[in-house]
């Protein structure tokens, strides 16, 4: 041991003496050991990504808008345009982190740069689908929580998931296996039987050879603390798969520190599996893409007072999300809010929670990303969450969802089909931003809410004395024949209560027993409708098949009331 450290530990030792036991905080030691230069891990961005080889599986950091490695991924590309290096690299993620318009994972979308995609959603990186759509790459599409997991199991070196979830929808290899385009041929995708029970293996890369990564603060081993980010995601799992696949974590970070000035505590990527640091100018290294400004309370540094949330207008958007809002019908409901549409609940919740449900003062709002209570974010900021009582890694957080651990689950809806089939991953036209979170939370949660407007595509809505006017019908029906592609399979329900909440109507999934004992064709069920609403001319004239129609009753009038 260095003699100065040893002098130090015993200096610790007789003041731990002195004081009876008691721990005293130990002295700063960076004066003394050792200075942010001295470990060689420092080192500029184009530094660290001519390290990078050709070929290999690479993985960025990153959650739809949130925790983004920009300097890095930046750096790739101009290496690539300057170099032509490096070139036909895999990229695996559970989710894309950039905003839909070049910045953040859209970085690497360049052909000849990839040539070979596995992920859960890519909404915010639209540039992988040009390619998709182009057969230029291979592509698999998966559940969120399984790629996030098949990274963790490249770390631990085992085969892959074997799991329930995507078992009936559009990754059962009895249909698609999650291709997404001709140049893909080869399953990754396995149907197995286990137990007398079908399940689902997901066949994972031999390694992943590069890890992209973000933190707030490094010290001189590259241990690096997140004190500053929104989420923590997959990074410490990403960084173990990679450093146990023999290749190269690279982090970057707002600052670099002496050695010994981090808290063993507040360290989430240890210095032992963390290769290079490079230390990220402001303008590359925002907290989410949505804005340039630190928001403290999505990384838990300070509190967002509720009551600066502003209440939604009375559109359809705040109907259905208070309508949804209605759902949470027990004390200390877990609840998982999707993107797009449900996001609105979390607002009601803040907003009109406390005096319009009795539990809505208990509930704990979730996200797939990792983050437990609070308000979760919408748009660029979804998946972080205001004011959150913990944060987890999201493999984490999807072994609490895959065993049922979310009470209510309230998801968006883009096309369901008579059978209760629901597809919200592949819309046509080229617009596939896949599955995110979707299949993991659909299979599993207690209940099941899909929200979303009963058509698309032009809608307008208005509210006059408690009745809902439509002034203008969307162009596109959501309530079709058959969906483009099954996200979530009607027969995956057994027996949970699923709704399809609209801000004109609410629908439920019958049971097979229930559909058969009763005869029905379809196995939606009419529930309720909205004052103001005829059955023949709003609700069946825009549907592609015919509802069951038994006891139909009013939605609730305070759904339709003014703030």
């Amino acid at each position: 041991m260095d003699p100065r450290v040893t002098f130090r530990v015993q200096q610790l030792q007789q003041q731990l003496a002195a004081n009876g036991g008691a721990q005293v905080p130990p002295p700063p030691l960076a004066a003394s050991l050792c200075k942010a230069s001295d470990s060689g891990k420092v080192c500029s961005a184009e530094e660290a990504v001519a390290l990078i080889p050709d070929g290999v599986w690479l993985t960025p950091a990153g959650f739809v808008g949130t925790s983004c490695p920009e300097l890095l991924l930046n750096a790739v590309r101009e290496r690539f345009e300057a170099t032509g290096h490096p070139q036909n690299l895999g990229v695996i993620f559970a989710a894309s982190a950039g905003n839909s318009k070049g910045r953040g994972c859209d970085q690497l979308a360049a052909q000849g740069l990839v040539n070979r995609l596995i992920y859960g959603w890519t909404g915010t990186a639209p540039g992988f689908l040009k390619l998709v759509l182009a057969n230029q790459v291979q592509a698999w599409n998966l559940p969120l929580g399984v790629v996030s997991h098949m990274i963790r199991d490249v770390a631990a070196k085992r085969a892959g998931p074997v799991t329930h979830v995507g078992l009936n929808t559009f990754v059962d290899p009895r249909e698609k296996g999650g291709k997404l385009n001709s140049s893909t041929t080869r399953d990754i995708v396995h149907l197995l039987e286990l137990g007398g029970r079908e399940l689902l293996w997901y066949q994972v890369p031999e390694a992943i050879s590069v890890a992209l990564l973000r933190g707030t603060t490094a010290d001189a081993d590259g241990n690096v603390c997140f004190s500053r980010e929104a989420l923590f995601v997959d990074q410490l799992n990403q960084a173990m798969a990679v450093h146990n696949s023999g290749g190269i974590v690279i982090v970057q970070v707002e600052r670099v520190v002496d050695r010994g000035t981090l808290s063993p505590k507040s360290v989430h990527l240890p210095g032992a599996i963390v290769d290079k640091v490079v230390v990220a100018p402001p303008e590359l290294h925002w907290q989410t893409l949505r804005d340039p400004g630190h928001d403290p309370s999505l990384s838990g540094e300070a509190r967002k007072l509720l009551t600066s949330i502003p209440p939604l207008p009375l559109d359809e958007r705040r109907i259905i999300a208070h309508r949804a809002m209605l759902e949470i019908d027990k004390p200390n409901c877990i609840v998982n809010l999707g993107v797009g549409m449900p996001e609105g609940v979390a607002m009601m919740v803040a907003t009109h929670g406390a005096r319009e449900n009795p539990h809505a003062d208990s509930v704990t709002l979730t996200t797939e990303a990792g983050a437990f209570g609070g308000i979760p974010g919408g748009a660029l900021h979804f998946g972080s969450s205001h004011n959150p009582a913990c944060l987890v890694p999201t493999a984490s957080m999807i072994d609490f969802y895959n065993g049922s651990g979310v009470d209510l689950a309230c998801l968006g809806l883009a096309e369901a089909d008579p059978a209760g089939n629901v597809n919200v991953s592949n819309f046509g036209g080229g617009r596939m931003p896949g599955c995110g979170g979707f299949i993991d939370i659909s299979q599993t949660a207690k209940k099941v809410v899909f929200v979303g407007t009963f058509t698309s595509g032009g809608l307008k809505v208005a509210v006059e004395g408690g009745r809902l006017l439509i002034q203008q019908e969307g162009r596109l029906l959501k309530f079709r024949r058959a969906v483009h592609e099954k996200t979530f399979a009607g027969s995956s329900a057994n027996g949970r209560t699923v709704l399809f909440i609209t801000e004109r109507a609410v629908f439920r999934l019958l049971s097979q027993r229930e559909q058969q004992s009763c005869g029905s064709e379809s196995a939606i069920e009419l529930i309720e409708v909205a004052p103001g609403i005829d059955i023949e001319r709003h609700i069946l004239r825009w549907m592609e098949f015919k509802p069951l129609m038994r006891a139909v009753k009013q939605m609730p009038a305070q759904v339709f009331a003014p703030a």
